[in-house]
């Protein structure tokens, strides 16, 4: 039985994963309300900035011109690849089959592996070398095209929802690196590069004033809640990471897999060939080593 201690922790894994698994719905619903997923996401992490204004203060301290090079390199790095992952995941969701899609961004341990090599050289050992071929036998019995002899993608969703898990995973491999970082500022960092990342696109698609004049009040509200949601939930997952051991964590985190396969079974009416469920259960295989990894290399 968890104590009291861990009880916080794990309840802040259990709401990210909670929240992740079926906030692709309410972005389908306001797209259906004519607000695209990129301007959707862009008002949502700018409402989740100005719900978490009050950690404004300390975030800039730890990330203002006047620090290291070094440190604002890092932060830097943090807050793009966290932003892509976020920003990745929600043009994916939008447009690709819900669990393929997830279950692509959930090959982030194998990408956690190679970036944990080049840029904190840490050596594999056996569970490192599990999770790579676990991770990558899943991802070709998903993936394989018996026309083209490879392991491909089917569509555009599918690629966004790859490259965002390895998104996911540098920020996890960052985040590690940039101790010096609060929660304040990591939880910053993740709104703020899901919003830099939204505008160049919106900025792009032009019309922005007049797409902002035709949302209506029940979709204002939906995304006041989504800002709320998200600023939330990030705070809690980072304050958990700091306290939940890695294996822990990362068995929670699986959660999100559950009520995402649920709530697009019942509200998209998707559902998973049997060399879906496969090529699940060795990535879900691959992430539950990952713990182990981590464990291992402290």
């Amino acid at each position: 039985m968890p104590s009291k201690q861990n009880l916080i922790p794990i309840a802040g894994v259990f709401s990210g994963a909670l929240a992740w698994g079926l906030i692709w719905y309410p972005f389908r619903v306001l797209q259906d309300a004519g607000v695209s997923g990129p301007l959707a996401t862009l008002l949502a992490y700018l409402l989740a900035m100005l719900c978490g204004a009050f950690m404004l203060p300390r975030v800039w301290r730890e990330l203002r011109p006047g620090n290291k090079g070094g440190a604002r390199w890092w932060a830097a790095l943090l807050v793009f690849s966290a932003g892509w992952a976020n920003f990745g995941y929600v043009l994916a969701v939008l447009h690709g089959e819900v669990m393929r899609v997830l279950l692509l961004f959930y090959l982030a341990p194998l990408w956690t592996v190679l970036f944990s090599y080049w840029l904190l050289d840490e050596r594999l050992n056996r569970y490192g070398y599990s999770i790579v071929l676990l991770s990558f036998s899943g991802a070709a019995i998903m993936l394989w095209k018996p026309q083209l002899g490879l392991p491909l993608p089917n569509n555009s969703a599918e690629w966004i929802g790859l490259s965002a898990g390895m998104g996911f995973a540098l920020s996890n491999v960052v985040s590690r690196r940039a101790a010096h970082l609060s929660v304040e500022a990591k939880s910053y960092s993740v709104w703020l590069g899901t919003a830099l990342l939204a505008a160049p696109l919106l900025w792009w698609q032009g019309s922005l004033p007049d797409r902002l004049l035709a949302i209506n009040a029940q979709a204002w509200l939906m995304l006041a809640l989504l800002g709320i949601v998200l600023c939330a939930t990030s705070y809690a997952v980072q304050y958990a990471l700091v306290y939940l051991p890695a294996n822990r964590a990362i068995i929670l985190f699986l959660f999100e897999l559950v009520i995402a396969a649920i709530s697009s079974y019942f509200f998209a009416d998707e559902a998973m060939l049997l060399r879906d469920w496969i090529g699940a259960l060795l990535i879900v295989s691959a992430s539950l080593l990952s713990g182990r990894l981590y464990e291992k290399s402290k």
